[in-house]
């Protein structure tokens, strides 16, 4: 068997792996090897096989690639660009003008793309140059753009609930469900801070927008439909039991191919393109997921987990008490790891102790997904902070960024403060599914 101390040690020698530019899967599969090799011996590793392909053979992960691939299609096909254009119609006279509109159409964008860097640099790719040209502040404009974007891996139909939901055995159709009101209420906490900052400092809003006709503002109203009705399909046939989550994000997918049918935007060449970006972004996941897979197994033999768990229940801790040391643990480990990793390498080490302080599992993804959120715009390895950088127009320093998104990571916080005070901000929708 394993100490804790041990344990520790792996945990950080992981650590260090990635940070010396290891690939993330690459530092899980030599930790889980090592592991296994010096306290299972040979035999254990020879399983490997068989685990990888009892891993692998999930249906549930199929809706991995799908909801990629739904994402690809509808930012090439251009219906992103329609989108966001319809929506500042609408509410570019509101306190803070587009930056209300860079808000709303990242949420939007999420219902349907279930990535944060995609929405991030989808929306950062279509507002920047708008927001530059009407003067506005650049560091809450790029703020806007890093944190609305985070709302991708909350608003289902998330990628990350996906992975969440097949590593711990929850449903993710209740997932999906439990993240939709928290995930509008931060969407609307980012929209009244935007707001309130325009007004105390009407300089950040730039110059004023000149307005649009009633007339164009209905027509337009046409672009805002097929991000709309995509996520009533996908959303839709689940909830009245017409398909699983996966299958769901197949009829998505059919969805999109009409809907760039219809905008004679479809072409071999542009589904060449979608599904090269697929397969590339798939097998990076799948791979992250695998090696974090194996590396549960080994603790899971080893009873690291178990040992954890022993250990904080004799400490006498309350379930509030753990939940802030889960706060802190995942702000810390935000400021060393991509997200993704960060919440496969935990789950397996956390889950237990989840369980055991009688932490509901649908309200702890949620949790966990916000705790996420959040590290995407920490620095200094917040994904989302880089891939706003990089779509920067005129170029500039990365802390721009980084301070821009520092007002929503406390507002993020805020709202894991209040998911923890109204636990039924998450469960309310879930229970009364199920209740029905």
């Amino acid at each position: 068997m394993i100490s804790i101390g041990e344990a520790i040690v792996g945990f950080f020698l992981m650590l260090g792996l990635m940070l010396m530019g290891l690939p993330v899967a690459g530092a899980l599969f030599a930790v889980a090897l090592v592991g296994a090799f010096f306290y299972l011996g040979v035999p254990s590793v020879m399983m490997f096989g068989n685990q990888m392909w009892s891993i692998l053979d999930d249906f549930v992960l199929t809706a991995i690639p799908m909801f990629i691939l739904l994402g690809e299609i509808l930012v090439r096909s251009g219906i992103t660009d329609r989108m966001y254009v319809a929506l500042s119609d609408w509410i570019r006279r509101w306190p803070g003008g587009l930056l209300h509109t860079n808000i709303g159409a990242c949420g939007m964008f999420s219902a349907v793309s279930g990535s944060s860097v995609a929405t991030a640099a989808t929306i950062g790719t279509v507002a920047l140059p708008s927001m530059q040209k009407y003067g506005y502040s650049e560091r809450v404009a790029l703020g806007t753009i890093a944190a609305g974007a985070t709302l991708g891996i909350l608003i289902p139909p998330s990628i990350n609930m996906i992975i969440y939901g097949s590593m711990s055995n929850t449903s993710i159709g209740q997932l999906f469900l439990a993240a939709i009101v928290p995930g509008i209420l931060l969407m609307i906490l980012f929209m009244l801070f935007v707001a309130v900052m325009s007004v105390i400092k009407p300089s950040i809003a730039g110059d004023p927008l000149p307005s649009v006709p009633m007339r164009q503002r209905l027509m337009r109203l046409i672009d805002l439909l097929p991000p709309l009705l995509i996520f009533g399909v996908v959303m839709g046939s689940i909830y009245a039991g017409w398909a699983t989550p996966t299958e769901s994000a197949a009829v998505g997918v059919i969805g999109a191919l009409v809907l760039a049918a219809a905008r004679r935007r479809l072409s071999f060449k542009m589904l060449n393109e979608c599904l090269l970006s697929v397969v590339r972004v798939t097998a990076m996941i799948m791979l992250i997921v695998l090696a974090a897979q194996l590396l549960s197994f080994v603790m899971g033999v080893l009873r690291i987990p178990q040992t954890i768990t022993g250990l904080l229940a004799d400490t006498g801790a309350t379930q509030l008490q753990i939940l802030l040391l889960l706060v802190v643990f995942y702000l810390v480990l935000g400021c060393f790891l991509e997200t993704l990793s960060m919440m496969i390498t935990t789950i397996p080490i956390v889950m237990p102790i989840v369980i055991f302080f009688g932490i509901d599992p649908v309200w702890f993804g949620v949790f966990l997904v916000l705790m996420m959120e959040v590290a995407l715009i920490t620095p200094p390895l917040g994904m989302n902070l880089f891939i706003v950088q990089g779509v920067r127009p005129a170029g500039g320093s990365i802390m721009d960024v980084v301070w821009g998104a520092l007002p929503f990571t406390l507002i993020m916080l805020l709202m894991v403060a209040l998911l923890m005070i109204f636990p039924q901000l998450a469960l309310f929708l879930p229970e009364a599914m199920h209740g029905s």
